[in-house]
């Protein structure tokens, strides 16, 4: 018999689906802060037909309050303090940005990928220069560092609009090294993955995920 096959990083659409559920159950049940609504799935339609099979995770209408910079001097990354954690807010006002973030399976990298995108008050999209005037210091450690994590501009895959996405790139090799090489068929490993996944690039965007989402998995 052979050597048991090593597990590659990526994920199965079945796999990504069993995860999305599982993690969208566990952020139900935990105590999340309340200025973050909860994550839901929201199916694609296809020639009309809506397709439960296919979709995607939602978080929507997530408040930062505006108008201040999160990102210290480069020399005081390290101690500088993480003004973001409180800045979420629960209801929309003049003095806060709206964002949404999806996450969406990658049929060419196999990977989840996250698109987000924030706008004012007025409707109006915030500029990459906005968004990253908001983000904390550990995001923006993380951006500036990572060979991983770089913003792009791309066509959201089910909405034929540009979102702003982290580039999955990388996300299957950083993700082994996070799960640990595993074999293909733990079952448990895929309802792990999405919790482990977002630990990492909500830093990436100053999205705060829960500890505990991860940990309990």
């Amino acid at each position: 018999m052979g050597a048991p096959q090593v597990w590659d990083g990526t994920l199965s659409l079945d796999s990504f689906n069993a995860s999305a559920t599982a993690l969208i159950k566990r952020w139900k049940e935990m105590e999340v802060d309340e200025s973050l609504p909860d994550w839901t799935w929201r199916p694609c339609c296809k020639l009309g037909v809506q397709s439960e099979l296919e979709g995607y995770l939602v978080l929507e209408g997530v408040y930062r309050i505006c108008g201040e910079s999160q990102t210290e001097d480069s020399n005081d990354l390290d101690d500088a303090e993480i003004i973001a954690d409180d800045s979420w807010v629960q209801i929309s006002s003049d003095a806060a940005h709206v964002y949404d973030f999806h996450v969406v399976y990658s049929h060419s990298y196999r990977v989840p990928v996250l698109y987000f995108q924030g706008h004012h008050s007025s409707g109006q999209l915030l500029t990459l220069d906005e968004i990253k005037q908001e983000l904390p210091s550990t995001s923006f450690k993380v951006i500036s560092e990572s060979k991983w994590t770089f913003i792009t501009r791309e066509e959201h895959p089910h909405l034929s609009r540009p979102w702003f996405t982290l580039h999955p790139c990388g996300t299957s090799e950083w993700m082994k090294l996070l799960l640990k090489e595993t074999e293909v068929a733990d079952k448990e490993q895929w309802l792990k993955y999405l919790p482990a996944w977002l630990s990492v690039v909500g830093q990436a965007v100053g999205l705060k995920i829960p500890l505990e989402l991860h940990c309990n998995s």
